[in-house]
């Protein structure tokens, strides 16, 4: 599918009223006068003296007392910001999992051609926080019905997706959505997929920690913000 990251004046007219109308609408990782071309960003994080490049591959052994959870669900700038807020999460990286292409650059994963997606990788204490906790905001933070697509954001790279790292996180997330479709929970049936974690390769700096470092760009404001209010609303008790 054709990887949406830019849009016209028009588009951006209509979001704003949209928006001050109460309604939430997604637009794809950039709009118009917010987008930033990989080349610009390069340039600024060399300028920055920061590593330019392919993503390492991350090795994907917990710290003592700790455990990992990979969840895919669509652009991972509004991921990554929602659950580093929570109690017990001591690290979120986003990145790209589930390919066939070893280290994968953020213009290669967005033509959909080398398997990966939007991902980010979670550390937590599980003492602290549960597994299904965690599972509990990833359903409630995207739309899990929808095919390799989130609102505007379209293409595999933005496809639903738990990479399991132990038997028991896959029986968790399968039993999570047998529930999810067998109440209703939702219009359409859910079409997450499960599957063993293979690989994650971090993305580049200049995603990292994104929202926070650009909360007045358009994407940040209508896309992900309205994703961080829902998060707020129901998971107050479970936040820093």
């Amino acid at each position: 599918m054709k990887n949406r990251k830019t849009y016209g004046w028009v588009s951006l007219v209509a979001l704003t009223a949209a928006a001050a109308a109460g309604f939430g609408l997604q637009i794809g990782c950039a709009v118009a006068g917010d987008a930033k071309p990989a080349a610009k960003m390069d340039k600024a994080a060399a300028k920055a003296g920061k590593t330019v490049g392919k993503p390492p591959l991350l090795i994907m052994k917990a710290p003592m007392g700790r455990e990992i959870a990979t969840f895919a669900a669509g652009c991972f700038w509004s991921m990554e910001s929602i659950f580093k807020q929570l109690k017990g999460v001591a690290k979120v990286e986003p990145g790209y999992a589930g390919g066939d292409v070893a280290a994968p650059s953020y213009e290669a994963v967005g033509t959909g051609t080398t398997g990966h997606a939007e991902t980010v990788n979670v550390v937590f204490d599980p003492k602290v926080i549960s597994y299904s906790t965690l599972l509990d905001v990833l359903f409630t933070v995207h739309d899990p019905t929808t095919l390799n697509r989130q609102g505007n954001d379209e293409g595999s790279q933005y496809r639903s997706a738990i990479f399991t790292h132990s038997a028991a996180q896959q029986v968790a997330a399968t039993d999570v959505i047998k529930k999810l479709n067998g109440s209703k929970h939702f219009e359409s049936p859910i079409v997450t997929t499960v599957q063993p974690f293979t690989n994650f390769y971090r993305a580049e700096d200049y995603h990292l920690n994104y929202y926070n470092l650009h909360p007045g760009e358009s994407y940040c404001r209508f896309v992900i913000k309205p994703k961080i209010d829902k998060f707020h609303a129901k998971f107050a008790d479970k936040m820093k």
